[in-house]
């Protein structure tokens, strides 16, 4: 009869079918593993066979079972030592039973390799599961085995599995609650996450959702790709109204820019199309997406801060918690009332990670030091000095010793010498440099780390839309001052040429009447939302050269809008100016751009649709 056995791990049962386990669910491997044969780092790179397999991971096949097989077979090509190794034979050997394996075969893609997915999980479960990784020996196929899987007799696809989920995510939610609350390991809620969809939000509070820098993608409404002036259910233009902005000037002056907006719409697109005619070696839908994008393009600036946008965000428990935290902490009743929001359908989805973010012992206190801090150092700051400021950038300090931190930051991991020897001994740096930035096919190439030591700081003065754009970089510091109407407004030059430049200043200028009239009346920082998006700001940033040519290369592409690229072609241009051997790296698009910035991509795309065979 089977019985406990006593391991390292603490007490294992006896499975009669396949004797004592050493201990239950731990691979068998020992230290002779890589007396085996198997090195402990591959001389050469692990390269795919020449003639992959249809259904390859990368061919961009679908996921059907005959795909997963050959994916498999790949992998027992590509790797056949490892295949053949002590630690993938246990698995191959039977670890588990035809009863445990029927049991876990819907939640990992694969039962008898060391490297596999999960799948069909609840996101606690997946993030309890690889918590668990630092607090036993065991298989992570075996803890849900044993640890978070119910009966395991009901036969997976039958009635009675199909009226019940087996998986035990109230086991894994008490696992968090001890961990995270017990035993304060904030690193857990990182292992799992949520998407959070928020539609109807205003502009100017996605910003304050997007500002998360580490833990959160986020993904909002396009301006280039969506018309904003689609009436609500009510007939009303799509701007956010609440109690704290009944002003009698706030709605005349948004309706204003909303009718403007429309008004203007349609025949911008025709005198665009007239511009620039479909050609032959483009399909109707690409000319037809390229224009009208344009279109908006030049118009986005109407837009006020109040208009109404949807957004995904992904993100990790963690950081979504600090982002509920933070929200409560907002001047804005808009992002407070969010908070309240999110949290309430977090709890639904993840409650484990969500719990602490509104509570008296945390997150309200925290949420009260940060709107402490905003006050006091408001109070602290100078007064106000209204003046125009012409777009552009700054470049506001540098390190003038950072070609040599980066020449000795990229020897460091491939010399035994400590830095300061190192620096001591510097070989050539033009040859190191060569050897660091030199080869790259494009920008999806990634530049080193070594990159990193050379820091830059610069002060940024754009339209509100543009901001919209740059904000999203998240690898660098950033923050931005009030939005407000002192700085003055861009009119694109093309609409000049269209003609429209006078429609244009005149909604704009009205809505800066209001922002004033408001101002005085209910504040700076809820006078926001009356700000049309062709206002300029002023924010600061911080980054490191790695993220500087990152997103000078994303930005320059010439389909990008043009006045992100100017900023991010100056941007550039200031770091050459100080380091050129370093402002070198990168695929930096310095030119003008394209006239009708759409267009080279829309074709592009139909190409690519026309090689899935799909109809344009």
């Amino acid at each position: 009869m089977p019985g406990p056995v006593e391991s390292d791990e603490g007490v294992h049962e006896i499975d009669s079918r396949r004797g004592v386990q050493a201990p239950r669910g731990r691979f068998p491997i020992a230290s002779s593993t890589l007396a085996e044969g198997v090195p402990a780092v591959d001389p050469e790179p692990i390269r795919p066979p020449a003639a992959a397999h249809p259904g390859a991971i990368g061919s961009g096949a679908a996921a059907t079972p005959a795909a997963a097989a050959a994916a498999a077979e790949n992998v027992r090509q590509v790797l056949p030592q490892r295949l053949d190794s002590p630690f993938v034979a246990g698995l191959q050997g039977g670890e588990f039973s035809d009863l445990e394996q029927a049991a876990l075969e819907p939640y990992f893609t694969n039962l008898d390799r060391p490297v596999f997915a999960l799948r069909n999980l609840p996101e606690v479960v997946k993030g309890a599961l690889f918590s668990r990784y630092s607090r036993t020996e065991k298989s992570l196929r075996r803890v849900l085995l044993e640890e978070f899987l119910e009966e395991l007799a009901v036969p997976p696809g039958s009635t009675a599995a199909a009226s019940r989920d087996p998986v035990a995510a109230a086991r894994a939610e008490s696992f968090y609650e001890r961990v995270l609350v017990g035993y304060g390991d904030d690193s857990v809620a990182e292992l799992a996450g949520a998407h959070l969809a928020l539609e109807g939000v205003s502009t100017l509070a996605a910003k304050s959702l997007e500002g998360s820098r580490i833990g959160i993608s986020p993904l909002e409404k396009s301006t280039r790709y969506v018309r904003f002036d689609r009436p609500g259910s009510d007939g009303r233009s799509l701007y956010h109204r609440a109690p704290e902005l009944d002003h009698p000037a706030y709605e005349p002056s948004m309706d204003r820019l909303f009718s403007a907006y429309s008004e203007l719409l349609e025949p911008l697109i025709e005198s665009i199309r007239l511009r620039h005619p479909h050609t032959a070696d483009e399909s109707e839908r690409a000319w037809r997406s390229a224009t009208r994008a344009k279109a908006l393009d030049l118009l986005r600036g109407l837009l006020p801060a109040s208009t109404l946008t949807n957004l995904g965000l992904y993100g990790n428990g963690r950081a979504l918690e600090y982002l509920i935290t933070k929200m409560a902490a907002d001047p804005l009743p808009e992002c407070r009332s969010l908070a309240l929001q999110m949290q309430a359908e977090l709890n639904s989805v993840i409650p484990a990670f969500v719990r602490r973010a509104l509570d008296e012992r945390h997150g309200r206190p925290a949420a009260d030091r940060l709107r402490d801090i905003q006050q006091r150092v408001g109070r602290l700051a100078p007064a106000p000095r209204p003046r125009p400021d012409a777009a552009g950038v700054r470049l506001l300090d540098f390190d003038p010793g950072a070609e040599e931190k980066v020449v000795v930051a990229a020897l460091f991991p491939h010399s035994d010498l400590g830095w300061e020897e190192l620096r001591a001994e510097l070989p050539d740096p033009g040859a190191v440099l060569d050897a660091v930035l030199d080869g790259r096919q494009n920008r999806r190439q990634r530049l080193p780390r070594a990159l990193e030591q050379a820091v830059y700081g610069f002060e940024v003065v754009a339209n509100f839309a543009a901001y919209r754009d740059l904000q999203r970089h998240r690898m660098l510091s950033q923050d931005r001052q009030l939005l407000g109407v002192d700085l003055g407004y861009d009119v694109p030059e093309q609409l000049s040429e269209y003609g429209l430049q006078d429609a244009f200043r005149a909604a704009i200028e009205q809505a800066e009447s209001a922002q004033r009239l408001m101002s005085s009346a209910i504040g700076p920082e809820l006078a926001q939302y009356a700000v049309p998006l062709a206002y300029r700001v002023r924010w600061y940033i911080r980054a490191n050269l790695r993220e500087i040519v990152h997103l000078c290369e994303l930005r320059t592409t010439p389909q990008g809008h043009p006045d992100y690229r100017r900023l991010a072609q100056q941007m550039f241009r200031l770091v050459a100016e100080v380091h050129p051997r370093l402002a070198r790296a990168g695929f930096v698009d310095l030119g003008p751009g394209d006239a009708l910035e759409r267009r080279a991509s829309e074709r592009r795309l139909d190409h690519k649709r026309e090689a899935l065979g799909e109809q344009l």
